[in-house]
């Protein structure tokens, strides 16, 4: 064989070869992140109500990717929103105000067993998580004396000498507490907290949740919906009259910032 006759034989060879080869293209593996990733979570609620606001902390134990069982404890005030500031200079010149015809302040103790489902399947760790929760359980109202400082006198070898005493409202001094000119401010938020009263009550909550990365070890969430919190008798906040009358449940929207995180 000449070495012509050689090249075009291994030509021949090769091109045969190459037309038999197959190429093979790898695959992407898609990774399905669904499935339990935590098994626990905590977070902080911080919460802004239509009459108030509150903060709760929260445990949770995750049953399923979309779903997690949760209890809480919550720590609130709310207002009437019927009540009025009455602005007012002090006898020490500072500028203020206080609630005319308030009586109580009302402090909210809730504690709630409750539930969060995601509505949104998410295959990947990252974007937004859409579901709702729901949850119910007592409530507890501390009923705190609203306190203000009384203008009273006396008279001491012919002169008159103004003081002020710091009061909660009662049957005896009703005509002073309620007579603006007679009230000098309010007294400190923690005057009353020796005379506390309670009433036991039901709480419940159901909004629209939605969370950033509900995979990921940090709970980032926003929350709104409606609460509310039912007693079985008034609750005394302001002094009653013709025109007022005090409730004995409480409903109204909210708005919650969640904030936690998830472990093992």
């Amino acid at each position: 064989m000449t070495l012509k006759s050689f090249f075009i034989s291994l030509l021949f060879i090769s091109s045969f070869a190459l037309s038999g080869q197959r190429i093979i293209t790898p695959k992407l593996i898609e990774v399905d992140w669904k499935g339990i990733i935590y098994k626990k979570e905590w977070a902080l609620d911080l919460r802004l109500h239509e009459n108030g606001a509150a903060i709760a902390y929260n445990t949770g134990k995750i049953k399923s990717y979309n779903r997690t069982n949760y209890y809480q404890i919550e720590l609130g005030y709310t207002n009437d929103p019927r009540e009025r500031n009455q602005s007012k200079i002090s006898s020490r010149g500072r500028s203020g105000s206080f609630s005319y015809g308030k009586v109580n302040n009302l402090i909210n103790l809730r504690i709630g067993a409750g539930v969060k489902k995601y509505l949104s399947e998410k295959e990947k760790r990252k974007g937004l998580a859409v579901g709702y929760t729901y949850e119910i359980g007592p409530s507890i109202a501390l009923l705190k004396p609203y306190h203000l400082n009384l203008i009273y006198t006396t008279e001491e070898g012919g002169q008159l000498t103004a003081f002020t005493v710091s009061e909660k409202f009662t049957e005896e001094n009703a005509e002073r507490f309620l007579n603006v000119n007679a009230v000098d401010d309010k007294s400190s938020f923690f005057k009353g907290f020796d005379d506390l009263s309670i009433r036991a009550g039901l709480q419940g909550k159901i909004g629209a949740h939605l969370a950033w990365g509900a995979f990921d070890k940090n709970v980032k969430a926003l929350e709104t919906g409606i609460m509310f919190d039912i007693f079985p008798s008034k609750i005394p906040i302001l002094i009653e009259t013709e025109e007022i009358s005090n409730n004995r449940y409480f409903l109204r929207l909210y708005l919650n910032i969640h904030l936690g995180t998830r472990r093992n």
